[in-house]
């Protein structure tokens, strides 16, 4: 049955809904104080459950509607063919890039045309003979000839000379908008801040209209008839109004954070634009040229940022509006009917984090491209990153894992469409009232870590220590009374006896996830909840080798900014004292020289002395820099509530001659950790003081139970000491908990919805303090030339966290721990479940 747009409302769709589901009520198992001594076989793994559903590493679940089909590495674009029942799907993750045409009724995938690369673009010609698509980086459009799903005779639009290296101005080709004679192609140039108009017979660019500086024009609505052409301006929350007979700017409609892809309806009248950094859809006039409403896409209308609406379809009627949300995994479905008076119709389950929404010409089925796929699970008899034949062991890296997929749904009617809202309530942590309470969960009485925010706690300081890319069987999988593999621990005690010593001393967290793939994400949701779908669409080219993408992370673009900030940001909203350590800080070019930040919330609230990212500087000198300025808090009684710390030396050099073995990178970075938790303890700060500990993310190390599982701490006087806590949480979950030790507001749903460490923390203090352990390791170690893999590594950019080749990278890591001769086992990823289908032979481009 199709819906109608006078068929239901959110309130009788969701009406019924019934507590938090089964998938939040399975999680909640080991939840509370008694849960660091829940028996092993309570404890909550991500993975596929029997009911199929699949729970995330970040807590959240899957249970996609519809029929699923295998796409390829993160699709982000879909366009329907015109006249066939076709889809083209434009793929742009860290592997191959490519479009792929697919049987729209079925799934199947018809043919595959590998493409250099590309970032966003996809446009039919009006009769479908042509397909236009984007190049990315490599500033082109390509051009294909279509007949029967298949796609061939590729010509190469220029638009201008290519960048080759870093320096110069790259166009990246993102929206692109066809006449209806399909002899005029606008092409919107997304780091160029251009739009230009192109010959799309000839490919001469026939003019170039520059934006404002900055503006990342990104999605084109063009309505011909009217000689309007709308362009969204990612970087500017705001949509501007081209003329296309006069080409020139004639008006800037405001809209909101990030807009994205938009739609025309009403022939033109009406304007909807999916504002991907917030929860919402800006509805603008044309006319009037301006907004009049502003429609709500999250599942509760109090909750912050995190939807990410990234793409927006319409049925064939105009009633009904679908907004892809990708962040939060569903399809919010609302009534259009009335221009300015919408109503939600509730909701529909998506895979993991789905990017592009379309409706077929009969409005009766939806497809949605599922970016991520349809969730992780172990895939330990996976390809052998060695020993596999070239390319094939991308798949098994943490970045080559985006294997997509597509959902076809059925239009649903009132029944289902209550059923799929009750799913997609029941696959989310988040409640009504999110941004005020806290998963529904209270600690018992006098439990340190407040239920809301704004409770007090006896904890007054809260530092917090951020590490590079380990997982938890590489450190702890020795650690007796774990979750842990000894077989893939590389970094045992011997190495690392600080680290399991503060484990064993405090608690245990053996079931802990960051929410993050890699440093480019990982240090935005480690300070911020949330990574932006700038940086989420950035980081596979710049990962994959393109030296031209920017790195999207660390304060280096305002661009990757989320919506609600980070969490200095919510300590300056609050009055909360805040102090970095290297973290979103700029080294200077010689140690020692004062340090710079771009951030403007850091502004007189970093340490100009500490180090960031180096790896020739060793954390000792880090941690002694950090005693230094301790000793002067002591002296004057007063020390930041809140300090952030980066202590990356656990990421290493590999076995680049010269520089420090992998081992001494080990041993310094735990002595480094000793040390600062030895100076904090024996300090005045101590009885009021909170310390946590955790990677921006684990990448490509191996981990049995989950490539996100990783080394996380949680030292402090309140600590229930000598504990295993086995709760599954997540990067959100310690931010959380630190915002509520503060009295701060959450920056998005993830850490609003995250579980607290509750479990981990006691009323009664134990205030012993800590005694650092020597190192068990020689500190002063260095690669010879040698080692193993020692060439590789010395041609790896190390300059930059993560720009080496990570998979590589891991190797090398792997040999110089177990020895030359030495193979890493296959890792356990956030791996996609639905397998590749093979490609056909008769592609041809």
């Amino acid at each position: 049955m199709r819906l109608s747009a006078t068929m239901l409302t959110l309130s009788l769709c969701l009406s019924g809904l019934a507590g938090i589901g089964p998938f939040a009520a399975a999680a909640q198992e080991a939840t509370g104080p008694e849960a660091a001594r829940a028996p092993r076989a309570r404890a909550v793994l991500p993975g596929l459950a029997g009911d199929g559903t699949v729970l995330l590493p970040n807590g959240w679940s899957l249970k996609p509607a519809g029929r699923q089909s295998a796409l390829g590495d993160f699709p982000v674009q879909m366009a329907l063919h015109p006249k066939a029942p076709i889809l083209a799907v434009l793929h742009a993750g860290y592997g191959e890039h490519e479009v792929v045409t697919v049987a729209a009724a079925t799934g199947k995938v018809i043919g595959r045309v590998a493409l250099p690369e590309t970032f966003a673009g996809l446009a039919w010609s009006a009769d479908g003979a042509r397909l236009f698509v984007g190049g990315g980086f490599d500033d082109c459009i390509y051009r294909f000839d279509h007949a029967e799903g298949l796609l061939s005779d590729r010509a190469v639009l220029p638009l201008g000379k290519p960048r080759r290296g870093p320096g110069g101005e790259s166009k990246v080709p993102g929206g692109l908008a066809l006449s209806g004679d399909g002899k005029v192609l606008w092409v919107a140039n997304l780091y160029g801040h251009s739009l230009m108009r192109l010959d799309a017979g000839t490919g001469a660019v026939l003019d170039t209209l520059a934006m404002e500086a900055d503006s990342y024009p990104f999605g084109l609505a063009w309505d011909e008839p009217a000689h309007r052409l709308y362009a969204s301006l990612w970087n500017r929350a705001a949509v501007a109004v081209i003329d296309t007979e006069a080409r020139k700017v004639v008006a800037t409609i405001a809209a909101q954070e990030h807009p994205n892809e938009m739609l025309l309806a009403k022939g033109g009248r009406l304007l909807y634009v999916a504002n991907a950094n917030r929860n919402s859809v800006s509805v603008i006039d044309t006319k009037a040229g301006g907004s009049i409403e502003t429609i709500g896409t999250a599942i509760d209308p109090a909750a912050p940022a995190g939807c990410t609406p990234s793409s927006l379809a319409m049925t064939p009627d105009g009633s009904v509006l679908l907004v892809a949300n990708a962040n939060t995994n569903h399809v919010s479905l609302i009534n259009v009917k009335e221009p300015g008076a919408s109503t939600p119709l509730g909701f529909i389950p998506t895979g993991w984090y789905p990017t592009s929404v379309r409706v077929s010409d009969d409005g009766k089925a939806i497809y949605v491209a599922n970016g991520k796929g349809q969730g992780s699970r172990a895939n330990r008899g996976g390809p052998d990153p060695v020993h596999a034949a070239p390319g094939a062991n991308l798949r098994e890296y943490i970045a080559g894992l985006f294997h997509g997929t597509l959902s076809i749904v059925s239009m649903p009617g009132p029944r289902e469409m209550a059923a799929y809202s009750n799913t997609v309530y029941a696959c989310s942590p988040v409640r009504r009232g999110a941004s005020a309470a806290v998963r529904g969960e209270a600690p018992p009485a006098g439990h340190p870590i407040p239920g809301r925010v704004g409770d007090p706690s006896p904890i007054k300081h809260v530092v917090y220590i951020i590490k590079e890319n380990r997982t938890y069987d590489q450190v702890f999988g020795d650690v007796p009374g774990g979750n842990g593999e000894p077989g893939l621990c590389l970094f045992p005690e011997s190495v690392t006896p600080n680290h399991h010593a503060l484990a064993r001393e405090f608690v245990l967290l053996d079931n802990f996830y960051v929410d993050g793939e890699v440093s480019a994400d990982g240090h935005e949701w480690t300070m911020g909840a949330y990574a932006t779908d700038f940086v989420e669409r950035t980081w596979p080219l710049s990962y994959r080798g393109d030296r031209r993408a920017p790195y999207p992370s660390e304060g280096s673009l305002a661009m990757a900014t989320p919506a609600g900030g980070y969490l200095w940001d919510r300590a300056a909203e609050k009055g909360v004292s805040y102090r970095s350590y290297g973290e979103f800080i700029k080294n200077s070019d010689v140690p020692g020289a004062p340090a710079t930040t771009g951030v403007k919330a850091l502004q007189g609230h970093f340490d100009p002395l500490y180090r960031s990212f180096d790896m020739a500087y060793p954390d000792v000198r880090r941690a002694g820099r950090f005693l230094e300025e301790l000793a002067g808090f002591e002296k004057s009684g007063e020390m930041p509530r809140l300090i952030v710390m980066r202590l990356p030396n656990d990421h290493t050099a590999g076995t680049r001659p010269g520089s420090p073995t992998v081992m001494a990178c080990l041993g310094d970075n735990d002595l480094a950790l000793g040390m600062v938790v030895e100076g904090l303890s024996r300090s005045r700060f101590w009885k009021e003081t909170a310390i946590f500990v955790v990677e921006d993310d684990a990448q490509n190390g191996s981990d049995h139970v989950d490539a996100h599982r990783t080394v996380a701490l949680a030292i402090s006087p309140y600590v229930r000491r000598g504990t295993v806590d086995s709760t599954m949480y997540s990067t959100s979950s310690m931010l959380r908990t630190m915002e509520l030790i503060l009295g701060l507001e959450p920056m998005s749903q993830f850490d609003a919805s995250a579980r607290p460490l509750y479990a981990a923390f006691g009323s009664q203090p134990d205030l012993r303090p800590y005694a650092k352990r020597p190192a068990g390791v020689d500190l002063d170690a260095k690669n010879t030339r040698n080692a193993p893999m020692a060439e590789v590594s010395q041609r790896l950019d190390l300059e930059i966290e993560d720009r080496a080749d990570d998979l590589v990278f891991n190797q090398i890591i792997w040999k110089a721990v177990r020895g030359a001769g030495a193979t890493a086992p296959p890792p356990v990823r956030a791996a996609f479940v639905v397998p590749r289908p093979k490609a056909r032979e008769d592609d041809d481009d």
